[in-house]
């Protein structure tokens, strides 16, 4: 599955520990990064500072569903249920 366009759910409902430009600390669950634009793009896809976990993360119907929102409630759950 290709990221869906518009939706961003992965760089806002996930925390990210390690450094992002601009977010030297990361970020916590829920919290817009930084490098998102306003069109939900990230402006560091293809920079090598983007952070390993970012760059791993894949799209999947599981994952993501069907929408963004399906996408913020389950990556926000999955957050919860890790302890992240």
């Amino acid at each position: 599955m290709d990221c869906r366009v518009g939706c961003g759910a992965c760089c806002i409902a996930i925390s990210i520990s390690s450094p992002i430009p601009g977010m030297p600390q990361g970020k916590p669950a829920g919290v817009r990064c930084v490098q998102l634009t306003e069109d939900l793009r990230c402006r560091i896809f293809r920079d090598p500072a983007r952070p390993k976990v970012c760059a791993g993360f894949r799209a999947a119907e599981d994952t993501c569903g069907q929408s963004q929102a399906e996408a913020l409630a389950y990556l926000g759950w999955l957050e919860e249920a890790t302890g992240n």
